[in-house]
């Protein structure tokens, strides 16, 4: 590989998450819209004359520069892109939450643009105050079909017939939808599928079996690793109820 394909400038990014590093440097997780997930090294950030502390900052739109490979590139520079408004705080767990997603499912260094563009519209839709479950379980649905999970929501799994409104499926990951009865657990309404597949969730009944559904689905590609985000928001959930 040449000096000049080493030297990356000004690619579209996020900030993920963020760790220190010695004195005054921080390790960097950030996704990128063409060149995926990549770990980089950022020198002299910390401290009151860092000059790049105040705007390598998560959920902010930037402009990054790197030189270097493999998991040693090292941040060379770093601009803000169309700074708006702050998110709201009701709206932080669930940004977290998006970034959680995209640190334990997504591959470094596999460029997924429509991934990214998924991400960017989710949080600017946040940044606006619309609704966070709904905006939730659509990306939650994009990031599925962007990884290759997609889940089938125009047919039932074995027999290829087409989902139908008043009926009633049960969701296997791995396999799909199947047939089920309105009384079983963990049934959903075909309507809610329906409403899925379309990505109008402003229902109650087809938003809480997407949840459902997209929650199965996640689980399965987590394999067995906890949420720390859905954690805290127990928590918190619980002691309010406390109160």
């Amino acid at each position: 590989m040449s000096r000049e394909q080493r030297r990356i400038q000004l690619a579209p990014g996020y900030i993920l998450h963020h760790r220190p590093y010695r004195d005054t440097s921080r390790i960097l997780e950030v996704l990128t819209r063409d060149h995926g997930r990549l770990t980089l090294f950022a020198r002299g950030v910390r401290g009151p004359k860092a000059k790049l502390a105040s705007i390598l900052q998560p959920f902010e739109p930037l402009l990054l520069s790197w030189s270097g490979r493999g998991e040693s590139a090292q941040l060379t520079g770093a601009e803000s892109t169309h700074p708006g408004a702050p998110l709201p705080p009701a709206a932080l767990m669930s940004a977290f939450y998006l970034n959680e997603l995209l640190l334990k499912l997504t591959t470094r260094h596999d460029p997924l643009p429509g991934l990214f563009e998924n991400y960017h519209t989710t949080l600017q839709a946040l940044r606006l105050g619309e609704a966070l479950a709904p905006r939730l379980r659509i990306f939650e649905k994009r990031l599925l079909e962007a990884l290759g999970y997609g889940i089938d929501l125009s047919a039932e799994a074995q027999t290829g017939r087409r989902i139908e409104a008043d009926a009633y499926y049960h969701f296997r990951p791995a396999r799909g939808l199947l047939p089920s009865t309105a009384d079983a657990v963990g049934a959903v309404a075909g309507h809610s599928v329906l409403c899925l597949a379309a990505e109008q969730l402003s229902e109650e009944g087809a938003l809480e079996d997407a949840r459902r559904l997209l929650t199965a689905a996640l689980a399965e590609c987590l394999e067995g690793r906890e949420l720390r985000t859905r954690t805290v928001a127990r928590s918190i959930v619980r002691r309010e109820m406390g109160k």
